[in-house]
């Protein structure tokens, strides 16, 4: 059995990809050097890795066995490149994922800070939400993920990072707005605005309003948090928000938070494939996070 890295880069970027066209397109490579180089894997293997579903390729379960292995061997191939370029400070390429909120408000500072004592790392950041970015962890197209919402993919490792202050923000003039302290049975027959499924904060809401509410209404449904914030502002609706996404609308004056009681949190968390090869660089960005941000609060 002869594997090469190439085949393994080319079967990793399939994964990603779900076509050879793109695979071969981000390779560099025509289409048919891709189909042929995935041909002779399986052939070494004696297996198929994909299952020919329509036009694209589905990862079955012999692929589901090599993926985290050719990830691994790749990803310490990696680190034995940068570690012989410059040997005194760590050094590579992290992908990393953020929710929206995160991606927004903490990670730039986040970023910013870890690279004061790494400046030779390299990050390549995709900002989505939580149900994509689960999808791209599930394929290795991400190092890790710092997720608001949560996951019952039994592959992930999910680490608690940070809490988070959730606040109910409204418009000015709604009646809600100076009516003082308030209980979740004040919010009854309310509209509310809502991000798309899949999104952390929607889940968020789901779980720590609407659930424990008999009648709500769903108003508009929004990809943003700014559009958010610009129709709670409009008087289109409560929302229920981060504090870090609600802070500049706040103190704009173009909305208000509501002064409901208890006070609702959730958690931040960490997320990583449970097979993952934590190479030097990712364990330290890890490390990294648990231990930020530094005395003195965000």
């Amino acid at each position: 059995m002869n594997i090469s890295l190439k085949q393994l880069r080319l079967f990793v970027a399939v994964v990603q990809a779900g076509n050879l066209a793109e695979a071969a397109e981000r390779l560099f490579i025509t289409k048919a050097a891709a189909s042929m180089s995935l041909q002779e894997l399986e052939k070494q293997l004696d297996c198929r890795l994909f299952d020919r579903v329509r036009n694209r390729l589905q990862l079955n379960t012999q692929g589901a066995q090599l993926l985290p292995l050719a990830d691994e061997l790749l990803q310490r191939l990696d680190t034995i490149e940068h570690l012989f370029q410059r040997s005194d400070r760590a050094s590579g390429v992290l992908r990393i994922g953020a929710s929206h909120t995160i991606g927004n408000y903490l990670l730039p500072r986040l970023l910013a800070d870890f690279l004061q004592s790494h400046p030779d790392v390299d990050f390549k950041v995709e900002i989505s939400n939580t149900r994509t970015l689960v999808g791209q962890l599930a394929d290795f197209r991400l190092d890790m993920a710092l997720l608001e919402g949560s996951s019952s993919d039994s592959n992930l490792c999910l680490q608690e990072w940070m809490p988070d202050s959730m606040q109910v923000v409204a418009a000015p003039n709604h009646p809600l707005a100076q009516a003082g302290r308030l209980s979740m049975a004040d919010l009854e027959q309310q509209r509310w605005l809502l991000r798309e499924p899949g999104s952390g904060s929607r889940e968020q809401f789901q779980r720590l309003i609407g659930s424990h509410l008999q009648s709500w209404q769903a108003g508009l449904e929004l990809n943003t948090t700014e559009s958010i914030l610009n129709a709670v502002a409009a008087g289109l609706g409560l929302c229920l928000l981060s504090g870090l996404a609600a802070t500049a609308a706040v103190q704009d004056g173009r909305v208000v938070v509501l002064d409901l009681q208890p006070g609702i949190q959730r958690p931040l968390r960490l997320a990583w494939h449970k097979e993952k090869y934590l190479h030097p660089v990712l364990a330290e960005f890890i490390e990294f996070c648990h231990h930020w941000p530094p005395r003195g609060g965000q």
